[in-house]
């Protein structure tokens, strides 16, 4: 056993729909821009922009259910409804048709944002990180195994604040599909069991405040629910 010379930080993990298991992170992949009209209400062309990557940290992940503190350093702190799917065999450079090989479950997630913080980054040509990247902002619901998950292709994602629905698409209309978004990443860099990628959001992005609610889902897959808690 490797003796550190601090405690060493406890490995982050996800549920697992039926389980009292967890599912380990590793890391956490987003993919931006991946509904074209939420790539047009960010002032992007869908038609041209290929796809692009960003990263959370594992320890941002938040289970569903749990009360997300308002953060620090924003005034327009923003949800995105996501499907999620976990890496649970290891590649590179992995053809489409060998994707789902690799894929141990999947759920729905939000992408919780500092908006305020993102698009001064984005107009100053800086990385996303404050924006993105900070504590607890990544809800991720219970996966759920392949075995169980009858399509990754179609269905319909929604997000709701305070029961009115803000977001609504289906998963039919991702730009770059689940095959191909695992295929371009695995180019780039080893993906690793324990890998989240969470594959774009829809239009209708929006603000949040504390006392706020967050529900949402993917028709066939799971729902989530998250609390917006006062600023600590």
């Amino acid at each position: 056993m490797t003796d550190f010379i601090i405690p060493a930080p406890p490995q982050a993990s996800v549920a697992v729909a039926g389980s009292a298991q967890r599912f380990p992170v590793r890391r956490i992949f987003c993919v931006g821009r991946n509904y074209a009209a939420h790539a047009r209400e960010m002032g992007k062309d869908p038609d041209r922009d290929p796809p692009f990557f960003f990263t959370k940290p594992a320890d941002a992940v938040v289970d569903n259910g749990v009360t997300v503190p308002y953060p620090p350093l924003t005034q327009d702190f923003h949800y995105e409804i996501e499907l999620v799917v976990a890496i649970g065999k290891g590649g590179a450079n992995i053809p489409r048709d060998a994707v789902m090989d690799h894929i141990w479950g999947a759920t729905v997630g939000n992408d919780l944002t500092r908006r305020d913080l993102q698009l001064a980054a984005r107009e100053q040509g800086r990385p996303w990180d404050w924006g993105k990247a900070f504590d607890q902002s990544a809800v991720i619901a219970p996966l759920v195994p392949m075995s169980r998950v009858s399509m990754l292709d179609a269905g319909r994602i929604w997000l709701a604040v305070n029961g009115k629905t803000r977001q609504e698409a289906d998963l039919s209309q991702l730009i770059w599909s689940v095959r191909e978004i695992i295929t371009i990443l695995s180019q780039s860099m080893r993906l690793e069991p324990g890998d989240l990628v969470m594959t774009g959001t829809p239009a209708g992005v929006g603000a949040v405040v504390p006392g706020d609610v967050i529900t949402g889902g993917i028709e066939g897959l799971a729902d989530i629910r998250t609390p917006i808690g006062p600023a600590q």
